[in-house]
C-alpha cells in the first residue's frame, strides 16, 4: 500500500485552469486557479484556438504553489481532465504542428453541416452516438484534411487536450477512451475508434491510435516536468480525460440514475447499460458517449438554464443590490403553482442560432416579476422532466431519483419544482468538486489505495439531502421537442 493518499488533478476548463490536491476522503488539501481563455488563431484572427504553451505555463505555476502547501510525500499520482473534443497534430519529434482549434471556433460549422458528403448523418450518429455538434473532433480532422493537407502529411499523432498535457508531464503520447468517446469517431459497440468512420473521412487511422481506459498509468513525471511543476520525479501519471465523465462518476451516481449538472447550462446525463442512437434520439438532442467504465454508456442532453435566471436578474431585479437571489426566490414562492397564467418558453439559446427564441405569454397589467420568475423556474423544471423521458427512452430504464450538482442546486424552490415535475426524489449532494473527485478516485485505485474506483468512491461521504415530489397542480405540458445544443 502506498504511504500517501494525495492526488494532484490538473483540471483545464474553458474559463479556469486549476491544480488541486485531493485526498482519499475527497477533501481538498490545496488548490490554485488561473484564468483561461481562447486566443485568435495567428493564421486567421477570426478563428479561435487554445494556446497550450500558455496553459501549460499556468499549470506549472499553479502546481508549484499547490505542492508547496502539502507534504510532498503524500502525493501518489497525477491526472489531467479537460473539456471534450479538442486536440491537435504532432510530428514524430513531439512538435505541435498547428494550434489546438477551440470548440468555440466557428471554422468547422459548415463541415459538420455537410458531413453527408463523407458519410450519411444517420449512419454516423447510429454508430458513434454523438450528437452532431458543430465543434466535434471529426470536424477538426476533416478541416485538416481539406484545408491543411501538408500539416496532416507531416504529422505522426493526433492528441486530445488531456493527452497533450500528459505528454508534457511524461514524454508519452497516449489518448484516453473518455475523450475518444466525445469525438464522433468511435463505435459504441466496439468501444474504440471506428475504422469505418475514420476511413470514410480519409484520416490515417494510425495517427489516432488505440485509446487506453481510465485508470491506466501512462507514464511517470520526468525530470523536466518535475523541475517545472514541483512534482516529484517518477510520480505515476494516470489516464482520466473528459471532465463530464468524471463528474458523473464523482457524483456517486448509480447505474441508471440521472445526474443533473446545473449551471449556465444544464447537462443531464445517465450511466446506462444500454443505448439507442436512432433518428428519434438525434431529433431530441441525445448524445451518447463512452463511460469511464467499460460496458456503460453516458447518455445526455443539455439546455440553457441558469443563463435564463441571470437574464431575469439583470432585467427584472436589477434594483435589488443585496441577497438578490434570496429575494427572487421569495417573490416566486408567493405565487401559487400554475395560477398566475404567465408562461415561459425557455428556448433562449435557439435565438442565438438564428431560430425562434424564448417567449413569455399570459402577461397582464397585474403581472409581477415574481410571477415571471416562477414561470421561468417552472418552465425549466418541465424541460428537465422532458429531458428525463428522453434519457429513459434512449437507455431503456426507469428513473427512481435524480442527483443534482452545481450552482443551480442551491435554489431551494427550483429544487422542489424539479422534484414535482419529474415525479421522483431529487438528491442534492454536498460535494462541489465532482470532476476532480471522480478523476482522483481512478488514481487512488491505479496507485494501489483501492481495489477499484468504485471501492475508492465508497469512502466518500456525500451528505445527501433528499427533496420529495409533492402532489400539487402543475402548469402546462413539458415543452417539446427538446433540442440539443
Amino acid at each position: 500500500m502506498p504511504k500517501g493518499d494525495a492526488v494532484i488533478v490538473f483540471d483545464c476548463g474553458a474559463t479556469n485552469i486549476r491544480v488541486i490536491a485531493i485526498n482519499s476522503k475527497g477533501k481538498i488539501l490545496a488548490s490554485e486557479s488561473l484564468p483561461n481563455n481562447t486566443q485568435p488563431d495567428p493564421l486567421n484572427p477570426s478563428y479561435r484556438i487554445w494556446d497550450v504553451n500558455e496553459i501549460w505555463d499556468k499549470m506549472c505555476l499553479s502546481s508549484q504553489k499547490v505542492v508547496n502547501q502539502i507534504n510532498i510525500n503524500r502525493i501518489i499520482g497525477v491526472t489531467i481532465t479537460t473539456f471534450g473534443v479538442d486536440g491537435t497534430l504532432f510530428d514524430k519529434s513531439g512538435k505541435i504542428l498547428y494550434p489546438v482549434i477551440s470548440w468555440q471556433c466557428e471554422r468547422t460549422n459548415s463541415i459538420i453541416a455537410n458531413l453527408d458528403k463523407y458519410i450519411p448523418l444517420d449512419e454516423l450518429y447510429r454508430e458513434s452516438g454523438v450528437f452532431p455538434f458543430s465543434f466535434n473532433t471529426i470536424g477538426k480532422l476533416i478541416w485538416f484534411i481539406e484545408k491543411k493537407p501538408e500539416i496532416l502529411e507531416k504529422s505522426s499523432s493526433f492528441l486530445f487536450m488531456p493527452s497533450i498535457f500528459s505528454y508534457f508531464l511524461t514524454g508519452e503520447m497516449v489518448n484516453d477512451m473518455t475523450m475518444a468517446g466525445t469525438s464522433m469517431l468511435t463505435n459504441l459497440q466496439t468501444r474504440n475508434f471506428s475504422r469505418n468512420i475514420i476511413n470514410r473521412i480519409k484520416f490515417p487511422i494510425e495517427k489516432i491510435g488505440n485509446p487506453v481506459e481510465a485508470g491506466t498509468i501512462t507514464g511517470k513525471i520526468n525530470s523536466k516536468a518535475s523541475s517545472l511543476t514541483g512534482l516529484p520525479e517518477g510520480t505515476p501519471v494516470v489516464s482520466t480525460g473528459h471532465d463530464t465523465q468524471f463528474a458523473i462518476f464523482g457524483s456517486g451516481a448509480k447505474r441508471n440514475q440521472p445526474v443533473l449538472s446545473s449551471g449556465t447550462w444544464e447537462v443531464l446525463m445517465v450511466r446506462s447499460e444500454g443505448f439507442r442512437s436512432g433518428r428519434e434520439q438525434m431529433e431530441t438532442g441525445i448524445t451518447t458517449e463512452l463511460d469511464s467504465r467499460p460496458g456503460l454508456y453516458d447518455i445526455g442532453n443539455q439546455w440553457i438554464a441558469s443563463g435564463i435566471i441571470e437574464w431575469a436578474r439583470r432585467n427584472l431585479f436589477c434594483d435589488v443590490k443585496e441577497y438578490v437571489y434570496d429575494f427572487m426566490i421569495s417573490c416566486a414562492e408567493k405565487v401559487p403553482s400554475g395560477c398566475s397564467g404567465v408562461k415561459v418558453i425557455p428556448k433562449f439559446n435557439e435565438a442565438l442560432m438564428g431560430e425562434a427564441g424564448g417567449q413569455i405569454s399570459g402577461l397582464s397589467m397585474e403581472s409581477t416579476r415574481g410571477e415571471i420568475f416562477r414561470a421561468i423556474l417552472e418552465a425549466l423544471s418541465k424541460r428537465l422532466a422532458e429531458g428525463v423521458k428522453s434519457l429513459e427512452n434512449a437507455g431503456g430504464f426507469k428513473t427512481e431519483s435524480i442527483l443534482c450538482v452545481g450552482g443551480g442546486s442551491k435554489n431551494k424552490l427550483w429544487n422542489q419544482l424539479r422534484a414535482d415535475y419529474t415525479g421522483v426524489p431529487l438528491r442534492i449532494i454536498d460535494q462541489k468538486e465532482t470532476t476532480v473527485l471522480g478523476a482522483s478516485l481512478f488514481v487512488q485505485a491505479a496507485c494501489g489505495n483501492a481495489a477499484s474506483p468504485e471501492e475508492a468512491r465508497s469512502e466518500i461521504d456525500y451528505n445527501t439531502e433528499i427533496i420529495l415530489p409533492r402532489n400539487i397542480p402543475l402548469s402546462g405540458d413539458p415543452p417539446t421537442p427538446l433540442k440539443g445544443g
